[in-house]
């Protein structure tokens, strides 16, 4: 029956099926973006569809990364091209979706999955939580910003070394990797992972949105890269270069405006001015997430508390989590029966990642901590340090 409303995912082969409804729902997206996108992400991504009076009406893409959490890496999911034709709304069709994506995920032992919400209340009934606030600046145009005030003379320091700036080609990926691997990845706690074919994609991804990744090297060697795009005005993503080269970062950055007076954004830049909410997160095998945690060092940890999933009903149960010195830090992780406390699984996830302190989380409707039970979490090592600039 053509007309029956049916929930499932499609075939690979289905994947390009679901393109005009992203034209419809999300306008704003270019020919050559789509393009891009329906060629390279919809490869190896999945696709939960809602079909209805013979088309489809409501879809939900997850797109496959590989997430480093602490020294444990995991096959993990970004969800995006949430969309609901206008006529098919208020039907309840991106909760069934999301709770079916959800449940297929947890069963793979994913930890969580994350999103870039259009509007933070679509998903926080679904117990999605912040995790991430972007860095972000603007700069240039009627207030020329940091890079003019940089006073460039300090740009003299690097005139003994030969610094040039030019795009990145598929044969750079693997020196873009090992450069990342050596000088940043050391910092952050919770990263998707970049391999070769991560930055292929990406340099396709800039492409077709008349940007590419700027390399800056000094004496060949490379010093610094970013992701920029010019589609309405300049936007870059992602600056990561060696401290001494700044002012270099800042010459390749003039010299892509020069002439153009037009306002550069910048994202996810550890100067940037302003800091905004950008990621949300929802724990879904809670075990498995929790095994990736660590605990401070120096402490030992010992408690237990119940937890709370309306969607995840196998999530809900009394979890006690262990370690320190003798497990080189790593929690363990088992089920009990005496429980210190109540967690929901928003609450938690809020914890994990470091967004919420114990006593803001402890705050929260449902939650319940015994003194003992806040104390003992403490000596988690919270993910504070998280960088997920990823779009797509």
């Amino acid at each position: 029956n053509k007309n029956r409303m049916e929930l499932r995912k499609l075939e690979p082969g289905e994947h390009r099926n679901t393109r005009e409804l992203w034209e419809t729902v999300f306008s704003e997206d270019s020919k050559e973006f789509l393009d891009y996108y329906y060629y390279f992400k919809t490869k190896d991504n999945e696709i939960f569809v809602i079909e209805e009076d013979g088309g489809i009406r409501s879809m939900l893409q997850l797109n496959p990364y590989t997430l480093w959490i602490e020294e444990d890496s995991r096959p993990c999911h970004y969800i995006v091209g949430v969309a609901t034709e206008c006529a098919y709304r208020k039907r309840g069709y991106m909760g069934a979706l999301l709770r079916r994506a959800m449940e297929e995920m947890y069963g793979r032992k994913e930890p969580f999955t994350f999103l870039m919400p259009a509007a933070e209340r679509i998903y926080t009934p679904y117990d999605f939580r912040f995790v991430y606030d972007q860095s972000q600046t603007e700069e240039g145009g009627a207030d020329p910003g940091c890079f003019e005030q940089q006073d460039m003379l300090s740009f003299g320091h690097l005139s003994c070394k030969t610094v040039t700036f030019e795009d990145a080609s598929m044969g750079d990926a693997g020196e873009i990797c090992a450069f990342v691997e050596a000088h940043f990845t050391e910092k952050w706690q919770v990263y998707a992972e970049r391999n070769e074919e991560y930055y292929h994609t990406l340099i396709f991804e800039q492409q077709s949105e008349h940007g590419g990744i700027r390399l800056i090297r000094a004496e060949g060697r490379l010093a610094g890269f970013f992701l920029y795009a010019d589609e309405d005005g300049l936007e870059i993503r992602e600056p990561l270069y060696l401290p001494e080269y700044e002012a270099a970062f800042a010459q390749a950055v003039l010299a892509l405006t020069e002439g153009r007076g037009d306002r550069v954004k910048l994202y996810a830049w550890e100067k940037g001015t302003k800091r905004i909410p950008m990621i949300m997160a929802r724990i879904l095998h809670l075990e498995s997430m929790l095994s990736c945690m660590k605990v401070r060092e120096g402490q030992e940890m010992d408690c237990s508390f119940a937890v709370l999933d309306p969607f995840l009903p196998q999530n809900s149960r009394v979890w006690r989590i262990q370690g320190g010195e003798t497990d080189g830090g790593k929690v363990r992780v088992r089920e009990t029966e005496d429980s210190e406390g109540v967690l929901t699984i928003g609450a938690l996830t809020s914890l994990l990642f470091g967004y919420r302190t114990i006593e803001e989380a402890a705050q929260e409707e449902d939650v319940i901590m015994t003194e003992h039970l806040k104390a003992e979490m403490k000596k988690l090592k919270v993910l504070k340090n998280v960088w997920l600039n990823e779009i797509v």
